[in-house]
């Protein structure tokens, strides 16, 4: 038998055990809920993280806008959209499927730059809830999560959610500030390549204008003094300098063309041999022209090209090589098939090009070492800034290639296309 005085505490016993497993299960419960609490912090961060990676190595964030919406749908189980303004004046991108309130909604909150709707300071009996993209200075746009009704988002979800919207706004705004710069660049180098050509064309003018002036004025008021043969020598040299005029003008304005957005050419089916033909028409005009020796490959396939460039591009090589190679020395147009490319090679017997300036003379007003010259030759350096110009535009390549024997060789190679059947064959 249990003693009568231990039956009188047995009561007392019972409630202090009932207690302390109530206690030890309240201990266990808090337990419990910190390791979820710890759990679901890790795996916001964790989430954060890999989000906030993807965002700083993204060259376009906003084609991972998806990704977003799904880190938010997983986050909180609920329906997102988006609205994107990634460059100021650009139209928005709307991503998902708002209706007419959801993207009134979105506007405002990407307008104004704070969030909206339950659980904010701002509209809070909306049913949805509005969250910006904030950059450092300005909203670049704004998600939706659809359906709260009257709940609020607990306070570390929000918390979370915004923290992603937030890396998606940064990186939209450093994608935006590295436009501008980029923008920037090339306006300071637009200008700078204006001014250079200004400053070009004014300083090559000056010759052929005094030449032209000088020879007129000659002509005017000594013409019945002078004899025929000195007439025809100023009305010669008048007509070469206006040539050269001509010329300079044209290239100039051809690169100026070519070196803007969205340039288009005018190409159809050409034939190799009808180009060279007519440089060889307007370049046997000329005193030296018969210098001037082509070779073609027979049966060469049709070209699609722009003929007018083209031919502005093989006389640009042939006068280039006219003027720095002797007056005895030949220089040869050949033209042949390299397999999938035809090959228009202009090539001369002058003094070569120093290795270090075989890249170089294709930048625009660049003309190389002329130390090799007892006269500087005319020129301006556009003329081979605008062939590579030409040959890049129709997807070719032109190079410099000097020589066994002394000179240059100025090789263009321009890509075959299947060109269409004949009517006759077709049918």
């Amino acid at each position: 038998m249990i003693p009568r005085p231990v039956v009188q505490f047995l009561p007392w016993i019972a409630v202090g055990s009932l207690m302390g497993l109530a206690w030890a299960g309240w201990r266990l419960r808090l337990a419990w809920q910190g390791l979820q609490a710890a759990q679901r912090a890790a795996q916001l961060e964790r989430a954060l993280r890999e989000f906030g990676d993807l965002m700083r190595d993204a060259d376009l964030p906003e084609v991972h806008v998806h990704e977003l919406l799904q880190a938010l749908a997983g986050n909180t189980g609920l329906a997102t959209a988006a609205l994107l303004r990634p460059s100021p004046g650009a139209q928005d991108i709307v991503v998902g499927e708002p209706d007419a309130n959801a993207l009134a909604g979105l506007q405002l909150c990407a307008d104004g730059g704070r969030a909206l709707g339950p659980g904010t300071d701002h509209h809070a009996q909306e049913p949805d809830l509005y969250l910006p993209l904030r950059g450092r200075d300005a909203a670049l746009g704004a998600v939706t999560l659809r359906g709260l009704g009257n709940e609020a988002l607990a306070a570390d979800q929000l918390a979370h959610a915004q923290a992603l919207c937030d890396q998606m706004g940064l990186a939209l705004q450093r994608r935006r500030v590295q436009d501008e710069a980029r923008q920037s660049a090339e306006l300071a180098e637009t200008q700078s390549t204006r001014n250079a050509m200004l400053a070009a064309i004014s300083h090559d003018y000056r010759t052929p204008l005094a030449t032209i002036m000088g020879s007129a004025s000659a002509l005017q008021t000594q013409g019945d003094r002078l004899t025929t043969a000195q007439r025809s020598e100023l009305a010669s040299r008048i007509v070469d300098e206006t040539s050269r005029l001509v010329r300079l003008t044209d290239n100039t304005l051809q690169l100026a063309r070519l070196g803007a957005p969205g340039v288009a050419l005018r190409c159809d089916w050409e034939s190799a041999e009808e180009i060279v033909g007519a440089a060889l028409r307007r370049v046997r005009r000329r005193p030296d022209g018969e210098r001037v020796k082509a070779r073609i490959e027979p049966a060469l396939p049709l070209l699609w090209c722009d003929a007018a460039l083209m031919s502005q591009l093989l006389d640009n090589l042939i006068d280039n090589a006219l003027k720095y190679s002797p007056l005895d020395a030949a220089v040869e147009l050949v033209v042949r098939r390299l397999g999938a490319e035809v090959m228009f090679a202009v090539r001369d017997r002058g003094p070569g090009i120093d290795p270090a300036w075989r890249e170089r003379v294709f930048d625009a007003f660049q003309r190389g070492d002329l130390a090799a010259f007892s006269q500087r030759p005319p020129g301006s350096g556009v003329g081979l800034a605008l062939c590579r110009a030409i040959a890049e535009a129709h997807d070719g390549a032109l190079s410099l290639r000097p020589r066994g024997h002394g000179g240059c060789s100025f090789e263009l190679r321009l890509p075959l296309r299947d060109a269409p059947e004949p009517p006759e064959a077709a049918a």
